[in-house]
């Protein structure tokens, strides 16, 4: 039997060994604890979750604190020892919370990164994103500032010291901060502004940061979230947080205990020059910031809507993982259509997968979608099973659709192969139409679970197939020709295990001969050209 294989180029995406190598670290951890608990899948919710934690405890240690000179350290010493058991413990987890929050955006850049999510369609959450972290540091270093000990004191004079090195401020600057003139209750009263401002800032930018995305994971699951907050009390009651002594005018110090997760910039102030630290810092944002325009591929043609068959059901506008659909009137003055935005959309084909126009039985020469993929509709799609098994000795094969980034079947007799942009793509009447145009049984291969390259591809592929999600498989279709699997690119061996063993089923059922019988039927009573 002949062995069908898309036309369509694959090209392995940049980065690709870097990718590998974060999903076998992420692969070993599911191992661990589950896929569903691994805390690298959910670095953005675990984000949200350790601010609110942070916001929670920071509004306890408010309620004590003396915004004054003379008061901010007896203060917070009062607070840490007078009530260890709660305001000791809040201060500490306040300091942890605050110490995984920067570890988690940077964990978080890293993995989209060496995931290569920053590019394309991607750009606005990747810029957005980039910020967060300064805007972290410079929360916590004011935090430090409000506790006026000896590393305040020097955290003081070395934020003070490196504005100084731009342009317009001077090395003056620092004494409107430190000279003991210039200390006062104001001064206390502008840095707990800024402790509250800046966090606000954050927080608005990490709301804009998610609204390029649908059902964004703005939480972290129960396990995460309590395994984290258990970690982190633990810690508190084992190395609570401490003042050092109250600040000094006169004198800094000669060593003190330094936070590496906010504080580490400072030091290299005096290990270099305030003005090395401002080109490395700068530097290292420009470059950031302008990634995803650094040697990036063209991109695929977006979604494009047929008015003439799009109804407006909006269930396209619900399975976006991207928000690049919205709705809008539609021009023939009855009713909605969609209207997709070109710069969110992935050209993943979820839309197309989830249009109830897409449906392979319809006859006539073209078969038109109310929404598709320029460069493969559901009609080239068609066509393109058709003519596979319409080739001698075709029936009683197994048709094979695969996503791009994941594994692909190894090219034998018996398997004819069709590898679509994502899984989603697929919509389920053509699983139907391909079992009765003459194939034993259908596989869909989407990516690994929790890997999908477009977020809720294999989600809705699997509830579509299982008839919990429009636009449903029916259920007169036999499940039992029906297959899907997860499978990560790596994964190909599984994949091509997963396939004989379901043609090896198939097989002792006798379905060979039975599709056959539908391959004639099917392709006599629809064919199309």
């Amino acid at each position: 039997m002949s062995v069908f294989l898309s036309q369509r180029p694959v090209e392995p995406p940049r980065g690709a060994r870097a990718a590998r190598a974060w999903r076998a670290f992420e692969h070993g951890l599911d191992r661990i604890c589950g896929e569903p608990d691994n805390p690298l899948r959910q670095l953005g919710g675990l984000g949200f979750y350790l601010f609110w934690l942070i916001a929670l405890t920071g509004g306890y240690l408010y309620v004590f604190y003396d915004t004054s000179v003379d008061g901010a350290h007896a203060s917070v010493e009062a607070l840490t020892h007078g009530q260890w058991w709660a305001g000791g413990v809040m201060r500490s987890l306040h300091r942890y919370a605050s110490d995984a929050f920067v570890a988690v955006i940077v964990l978080h850049l890293l993995r989209e990164l060496m995931l290569g999510r920053f590019r394309g369609f991607r750009w606005y959450s990747w810029v957005s994103g980039v910020p967060t972290l300064w805007l972290a540091v410079a929360a916590g270093v004011i935090g430090y500032w409000m506790v006026w000990d000896t590393v305040a004191l020097f955290v003081a004079t070395a934020t003070t010291e490196w504005f100084g090195a731009l342009p317009g401020f001077g090395p003056a600057l620092v004494r409107n901060f430190i000279a003991a003139g210039a200390v006062s209750d104001r001064l206390f009263s502008l840095v707990v502004f800024l402790h509250i401002g800046v966090p606000l800032v954050l927080l608005l930018l990490m709301w804009a940061h998610v609204q390029r995305l649908t059902q964004p994971q703005t939480g972290a699951s129960r396990a995460v979230a309590l395994w984290s907050l258990g970690a982190m009390l633990a810690l508190s009651l084992a190395m609570p947080a401490v003042s050092e002594p109250p600040a000094d005018l006169q004198r800094l110090p000669a060593s003190l205990p330094i936070d590496w997760f906010y504080l580490a910039p400072l030091p290299a102030i005096y290990a270099t020059s305030p003005a090395a630290v401002w080109v490395a810092s700068v530097g290292l944002t420009l470059l950031l910031g302008v990634a995803p325009w650094l040697g990036g591929r063209a991109r695929p043609a977006p979604a494009r809507v047929d008015p003439q068959h799009c109804n407006g059901c909006r269930i396209c506008f619900a399975d976006c993982p991207f928000a690049a659909i919205a709705m809008a009137p539609h021009p023939g003055g009855e009713g909605e259509i969609a209207v997709v935005d070109d710069d969110r959309c992935a050209s993943c084909g979820i839309c197309a997968g989830s249009c109830p126009s897409a449906v392979p039985f319809r006859p006539g020469v073209r078969l038109v979608s109310g929404i598709d993929l320029p460069g493969l509709t559901v009609g080239v799609l068609r066509d393109e099973i058709e003519a596979a098994l319409r080739q001698p000795g075709a029936a009683g094969a197994t048709l094979v659709f695969s996503c791009r980034h994941g594994a692909r079947p190894a090219g034998r007799v018996g398997v004819l192969d069709f590898e679509l942009p994502c899984a989603g793509m697929l919509p389920p009447s053509f699983v139907e139409y391909g079992l009765r145009a003459g194939a034993a049984g259908v596989v869909v291969a989407t990516c690994a679970m929790g890997d999908c390259e477009y977020r809720f591809g294999v989600r809705w592929t699997i509830e579509r197939i299982a008839g919990s999600r429009e636009p449903r498989l029916r259920r007169a279709v036999d499940r039992a020709r029906v297959m899907v699997i997860p499978a990560g690119r790596e994964d190909g061996a599984a994949l091509d295990a997963g396939i004989e063993a379901f043609g090896s089923r198939l097989a002792a059922a006798g379905l060979a001969s039975k599709a056959g019988d539908d391959r004639r039927r099917t392709l006599g009573e629809h064919g199309h050209g």
